[in-house]
Parts: C-alpha cells; structure tokens; sequence
C-alpha cells in the first residue's frame, strides 16, 4: 500500500517528488524512524513547515523526513499511515471535502493560523470602476484585456476546486483556468506587473505577493470562493502515542498571520532556511512555549 502511494506523488509538473520518497522506513508507526512530513510548495506551507521541521530536529532531538506532495495525496497519506502529518488543512471550506473523505482516519492536533481567506486577485492598478467583482469578468473588454486567463496554481489544490465552481457559478465559460505551481503562479504576476499588463490570479492569504506588490482581492457576490479560514495541524492515528513530545509543540504551535507574512517575505528576499533561522533567533519565548508549554516570564 506504502510503495502505491508513493508512486502516485509524481503526478506531474504540480507535483516535485524529492529524493526523501524512495527511502521510507519500514513502518510509518515506528518512533526510531523519522517523522514524515508531508507538505506543498506553496509559500505559507514552505514556512511553517520548515520552521517545524528546525524546531522538531534541534529543539526535540528528532529525524524529519520532508515529503513533497499534491495536498490531496497527503490527506490520503495521513489516512493510510504513509505520513505523519501535514501543517496545511484549511478548514471549514477549502479542503472541507478531503476531510469528508478520510476524516474518521486523520487526527487534527491544532490550529497554526486564523483568519486565513481565499479568492481572486488582480494589481491595483486594474481599473476598480471596471473590474471590481468576479461578475465583471464576463464583460467583453475585460475579457479581452486579460486574454481569457485566469492564472491558477496546481491542480490538486483547494483553490483551484473553488476556482472551478467560481467558473460555472459565474459563467466565465470563455475563459480557461491555466494550472501551474505556485512557484509560476508568482512569476506570471510578477511579468504582467512589469508589463502593466492585466492578470487574475487564484490567491490566498496569508502570501508575500501582498507584500511585495499592490494588489485587491475581486469581490465575490456569490460567495463561492469561501470566507475567513483555519488551518490545522492533522496527523495519522495514533501519531501523538508515537511522538507525543512532537505532538504536544505542534499543538501549541501558533502563529500570528502577520509574524507568517513577514516569514515568508523574508524568504523571498533570501531563503526560508534564512528566514526560518532569523524568526528562532528573534522569537526565543516564543519557540521555548511551543516546545516546552512554559508560559513566558513577564
């Protein structure tokens, strides 16, 4: 079943399978082995999970294990035991419909961050007055403006299932929904900015893009793109029995969306190893609770 899975993680360009992957220990249950993470490469999955991932091997003297995967394969993943946990479950809308189908065999362990939210965004300097709500894409000129794209990331993602039923609800039925990683998702933006060239773009908060460029979500009428969003911690069965230490930080593992903004805007002036290592060194308390549950001292 492990060897299955495995070799369902290449399923394309939306997808890079590292190394980590041909060598899986003998039982996902066994504590010697390293804790399996499974993650995307998307910019808010990229830094919590490597801020976990320095914080579980220095501060808790554990073997990490990074497995790079389509986010609905890593739901699958956690049910079957192939992973130990993903830090990327938005809950209650965007991946409410993996949860329906493996959450009897999946554990949540907390929330990392609120008041998450999804949508459609374009450059400020789009013309509000013509383009203000997704409805407005239908109107002929804007259509011709944008080319009749709507640049998404990949395939397997929340977004892009929400993005599909924003097509049909707002019959954007001359448009196409160009599936790419995040990675390109960001580099298309980034063109069409120094173009001063119109872009939608499938986007997500929190995101460095904001930081770096000026742009407004589109107005969702019809509301099918979701609200305000959690996301969780979720491991497999029987997870915190194996690690409890592990289980316990990931439990009290929270951060404040703008703390994760700033993160990930550093990353994309330098690394997320970089930025990861200066957040530890700036945020010493803070790390010590989440690792040890002592409150800090006022």
């Amino acid at each position: 079943m492990r060897r299955g899975f495995l070799r369902m993680l290449a399923i394309g360009a939306a997808v890079v399978v590292g190394a980590a992957l041909t060598a899986a220990p003998a039982s996902a249950a066994d504590p010697r082995g390293p804790v399996r993470i499974g993650w995307t490469a998307w910019s808010d999955a990229e830094a919590v999970t490597k801020l976990a991932e320095k914080i579980i091997r220095e501060r808790l003297d554990t073997d990490v294990e990074l497995v790079l995967a389509d986010i609905g394969l890593q739901y699958q993943g956690l049910a079957k035991g192939d992973l130990d946990f993903m830090m990327m479950s938005w809950l209650p809308l965007t991946h409410g419909a993996y949860l329906e189908k493996v959450g009897g065999d999946i554990v949540p362990l907390g929330i990392l961050y609120t008041r998450a939210r999804l949508g459609w965004a374009v450059p400020a300097y789009v013309p509000e007055d013509q383009v203000k709500t997704i409805a407005d894409l239908k109107k002929p000129e804007v259509r011709d403006k944008l080319r009749g794209r709507i640049q998404g990331i990949d395939p397997g993602a929340g977004l892009m299932q929400a993005s599909e039923k924003a097509m049909d609800a707002y019959d954007l039925d001359r448009y196409e929904l160009v599936s790419a990683s995040g990675a390109a998702m960001t580099a298309a933006l980034s063109r069409a900015v120094d173009r001063n060239d119109w872009i939608v773009v499938t986007a997500w908060s929190p995101h460095w893009k904001f930081a770096k460029w000026d742009l407004r979500y589109l107005e969702d009428p019809e509301g099918v793109l979701g609200g305000l969003e959690r996301v969780h911690v979720m491991a497999r069965r029987n997870f915190y029995q194996d690690h409890p230490r592990v289980a316990e930080f990931l439990a009290r593992m929270h951060l404040p969306l703008e703390d994760l903004e700033a993160i990930m805007l550093e990353a994309s002036n330098t690394s997320y190893e970089q930025a990861v290592d200066a957040y530890v060194a700036n945020n010493p308390q803070r790390i010590d609770y989440w690792v040890t549950g002592a409150m800090p001292q006022s």
